[in-house]
């Protein structure tokens, strides 16, 4: 059994809390439904040794829901030129946004879904490589979710501390990691 009793989510990714995981990205898509409610998604394709999906969260229908602002806020820190990480993924013990925003000067910005989408397509069109930082799950397409911050929200009063997840582009000019927060989150 897993985390919480769970069952081992894939052979691919590590039975903990917050796992990391380095490889190709493989293609990226918008959330597809026929209720364009329920769109909130954009899904990566990433070979890390083996397929897995990311799923990035591009607006919160908890918040839509509760009356709230549903926007996402992106943070972005920019490096230079570096080599990736070896594919593969990894437990990760912690990863917390009030450490990166000590150290670096992050700017978190409203992005509309559609706007969001456009960067995140972009970004998954140009990468050479791709770090991301959630939590395993199972379900139709296992992988990694809960890339953003796991603080409280308007919406969701759990406030979980240092499992955050995240995004780090590997582009021939530098990269970028995107840090995702919701309404209310410090």
């Amino acid at each position: 059994m897993g985390v919480r009793g769970r069952r081992r989510l894939t052979r691919l990714l590590p039975d903990a809390p917050l796992v990391r995981a380095a490889g190709r990205v493989l293609g990226a898509e918008v959330e597809q439904s026929e209720n364009p409610d329920e769109v909130d998604h954009v899904w990566i394709r990433m070979d890390i040794g083996g397929e897995i999906a990311v799923a990035v969260n591009t607006l919160s229908k908890k918040n839509r829901m509760a009356g709230r602002d549903p926007r996402v806020r992106v943070g972005m820190v920019r490096g230079p030129e570096e080599d990736p990480p070896p594919p593969g993924a990894s437990a990760c013990a912690r990863l917390d946004y009030a450490e990166i925003e000590a150290r670096e000067n992050v700017f978190f910005e409203h992005f509309e879904r559609a706007a969001l989408e456009v960067l995140l397509l972009d970004c998954c069109g140009r990468a050479r490589a791709l770090e991301v930082w959630g939590a395993p799950h199972g379900g139709s397409r296992e992988g990694i979710h809960q890339v953003h911050s796991r603080r409280a929200s308007c919406a969701v009063p759990e406030d979980v501390v240092g499992t955050d997840g995240a995004l780090k582009f590997y582009f021939e000019e530098g990269t970028l990691v995107l840090l995702f927060k919701f309404c209310g989150q410090k």
